[in-house]
């Protein structure tokens, strides 16, 4: 088989399942959109935390809006707001002891993040689907975000005093799965990364190369389940919209 019928060939198989996921058949016939709480935990990797560690997870919750643009896809605003914490003491080596840096630089931050992101989400399955057995779905996503973050850091060394507001941007990304309940109620699981555009998070860059590493930006990540309730809105067909009387 040559190349191009190999290409032909896909081309007429692909043209059929774009069709299926992306043409207006469902979305056209049916709108949908959700309002939704969520809880779950924050986590922070930087200077003063190298690895991502379950015990620096602190509480966080969340507030969002999605809206379907076609079978699969839907976008997504959502409000996150959640604790953060990073601490020298907890950096161990591969034997268990603390790490030679960690141990001089006896840095620690505490403090708190508020993130606005927007995000696409591309659902595998059709979940609002009620001909369905199973109402469920998994999906990725990715998106971007700006974020304000309010911490303290401090230290054994000078010039770790600090307690300073960092407003930056960052790129969410990451998976999760939905649930109907019902017809109007679902349950999501979720967990992503958001890689921060900046390395002052924890304040950990304009000291002395000895203590910090002026390369690497930091990351702060979301993990946590929520309930939505979803709106319908059944999309008039056009016969009916040329001629209202037929509605009677």
């Amino acid at each position: 088989m040559t190349k191009q019928l190999l290409f032909k060939t896909l081309l007429v198989g692909l043209v059929p399942a774009g069709s299926v996921f992306f043409a207006p058949t469902t979305a056209a016939a049916q709108n949908t959109s959700e309002i939704g709480l969520g809880l779950g935990g924050l986590n922070f990797k930087g200077d003063l935390a190298p690895e991502y560690r379950l015990l620096n997870n602190r509480p966080a919750v969340s507030a969002f809006y999605r809206k379907d643009i076609s079978a699969p896809v839907t976008l997504r605003g959502t409000v996150t707001y959640g604790l953060l914490r990073a601490n020298d003491s907890d950096v161990k080596g591969e034997n268990g002891n603390q790490l030679p840096l960690a141990g001089l630089r006896q840095a620690s931050m505490k403090g708190s993040l508020l993130d606005l992101a927007g995000t696409l989400e591309y659902n595998f399955f059709d979940y609002h689907n009620r001909r369905d057995k199973l109402h469920f779905t998994p999906y990725v996503f990715v998106g971007a975000a700006g974020f304000m973050a309010f911490t303290r850091t401090t230290g054994a060394q000078s010039g770790f005093e600090q307690s300073e507001n960092t407003l930056g941007i960052a790129i969410p990304a990451g998976i999760g799965a939905k649930l109907a309940l019902s017809r109007h109620w679902n349950l999501g699981l979720e967990t992503g990364a958001r890689k921060a555009i900046t390395d002052l998070i924890d304040h950990v860059k304009e000291q002395s190369p000895a203590f910090a590493n002026r390369y690497d930006q930091d990351w702060y990540y979301y993990t946590g389940i929520s309930v939505s309730y979803t709106f319908y809105k059944i999309n008039c067909p056009d016969p009916y919209k040329a001629d209202p009387k037929l509605l009677r």
